[in-house]
Formats: C-alpha cells, structure tokens, sequence
C-alpha cells in the first residue's frame, strides 16, 4: 500500500524522517509531494494513494474523485476545516486529525502576541502586565487548555466557555466555567479563540461582542479568520480606541485594518501557531502512526467523520 504525504508547507526533514520510519517499519510505501504549486500535481500524486498525510492542505471532492484507492486522510493538527468530511464519507474515506499535537506551540505563540500587545508592539512607551488580569478562553480543547495553564503560570485569573465541556472537566483545571459568551467577553480584559469554523460560528465574534470587552481589551484569535466578523470588528475598534486585535490568521482585510489602526491590530504573515520544530515532529509523526493503525487495524479512534 502507498502512503501519500502531500505538504504545500513540507513537514521538517526530521519529521519526515520519522514518518517515512514509521510508515516503511509497516511494510508500506512512502510517497512525497512537497512544495506543489498547482493543484493538477496533487491530483496526479493521489490517484494511486492508498492513505493521505496532510498540513493545511485542501481535501476536496475533486481530490476525493481522483484518489480511486484512499482510504484514510489524516491531517496533521487538530483543525480539518480544508477536508470535505461529507464528499469523503460518501467515497467510503476515513478522515482524522491528530488532536492535541500543536497545542502547546499554538498556546505558546497566544501569549507571544498577547505580550507584545499590552507592550504596546515594543514601541518604546510604557505598557502594562499580566499578572491579575483576567483571560476568557473562548472554547476549551486541547490548546485552550494549555492556555489556560500558561495563564496560570502569569498569575492571570482564568475562565472559559465551552459548551461541549462539562463544568467540572473546567474546573478541575483550576479555571472558572463561563455560561454565556456575552459575559465571557464583558468580564475578560483578555480573550483567546479556539472555536472552529463551522456553520453555527463563522461571522459570531464581531461588534457585538467586541464593543463590550473592558477598557484595554486584547482579543487573541490563533483559530480561524472565518469566525471573526470583519466589518463588526472593524467597527469595534473604530468606536473603542483602546481595544486591540492580534491574530495568527490574516484577516481578508488586513490592509484596510492595519491602514486604519496601526499597531492596535497585529496579524502573523502566515498561520504559524504550530510552526515549532517540536509541533511539526509529533504531528507527522501523530499521522504516520495514525494511517498503519487504520489500514492494518482498522482502528478510528481520531475519525472526524461518520
């Protein structure tokens, strides 16, 4: 059988060392493609695939038509918004991700950004800190959680809204169980989004929910640019000088934003919450464990779709 591993942004050379290991230990084939810059070579790459290793890279119907003997698609990291869970379940394809892998690289680079914003982005004038401010983790898996114990370390006050985790999962993290998402942004100088881009959240976090941090909010988004309301976030930062925005995702439109707000708004160049050494080991390595347990197992502990 043929493992594909297809990376727009290739994996590091020790990882794939890792990952081909893992995958030629079970007496499969590995296959690269690295740095394609049209989607015509993933198409050609995956027709003979058996099993897919993927980054951000998209998964579609097309694709999903092309690869005739695919089996497994697994994503390295925990979101899979770039996979088509409904066209792969109707080719009879396994879709997963590897869970909890970045988090802590993704956690990690929230308090990066959060550090140089109530610094004011090193420019030289006084700033504020961290200890005794309050944190609302918007949604708490994996990296939210790693959020939350990095807070902790910073002596912050910590409370989350997740509605999927039961109270006492949250509290026995030491974080205090948030029940509205109104009162999660009125009550937390400091916000950090996990949510993922679904039908139920794209568009959800804009002025209504922005104009009513308190005085010096920070909002953090590591998750997806697709939940943030631009035009209501715009107007939130219009109507409230002291709030700021620092994003790992570039937001449409991040010129008109960074040309309207300067230094109050901070977007990464590209996504880089798992761009560690440590992240992109344990998640390709994650994913080539993950494909031999499904095609020699058939186990699907990680599948994301029915």
């Amino acid at each position: 059988m043929k493992v594909l591993v297809a990376t727009e942004k290739p994996f590091a050379a020790v990882a794939v060392d890792g990952i081909r290991k893992v995958i030629e230990d079970a007496g499969y084939t590995l296959e690269l493609l690295e740095k394609y810059t049209d989607k015509s070579q993933l198409l050609e790459a995956v027709a003979s695939a058996d099993a897919l290793i993927i980054r951000s890279d998209v998964v579609d119907a097309q694709v999903l038509d092309a690869a005739k003997n695919l089996k497994v698609v697994v994503r390295a990291g925990a979101g899979y918004d770039n996979v088509d869970l409904a066209a792969a379940t109707a080719h009879g394809v396994c879709v997963e991700n590897t869970p909890g892998q970045n988090s802590n690289a993704v956690a990690e680079l929230v308090f990066g950004m959060t550090v140089m914003a109530v610094r004011n982005m090193y420019n030289g004038t006084a700033g504020s800190e961290l200890k005794d401010k309050t944190i609302g983790i918007h949604a708490f898996g994996q990296v939210g959680r790693n959020v939350a114990r990095i807070a902790k370390g910073f002596g912050m006050n910590v409370s989350a809204l997740d509605p999927y985790c039961p109270d006492e999962v949250i509290e026995q993290a030491g974080v205090k169980p948030i029940h509205s998402v109104e009162e999660l942004y009125r009550n937390n100088k400091f916000v950090s989004l996990h949510i993922p881009a679904t039908a139920e959240t794209r568009g959800s976090v804009g002025y209504d929910l922005i104009s009513i941090m308190p005085k010096g909010g920070v909002l953090i988004n590591t998750a997806r640019k697709e939940v943030i309301d631009e035009a209501g976030l715009a107007k939130a930062l219009d109507e409230r000088p002291d709030i700021k925005y620092v994003a790992d995702i570039k937001p449409d439109s991040a010129d008109e934003l960074k040309a309207r707000f300067g230094d109050r708004v901070f977007f990464t160049p590209k996504k880089m919450g798992a761009q560690t050494a440590e992240a992109n080991i344990n998640a390709g390595i994650a994913a080539a464990r993950q494909v031999v347990d499904f095609l020699r197992d058939g186990i699907d502990k990680f599948r994301v779709n029915k």
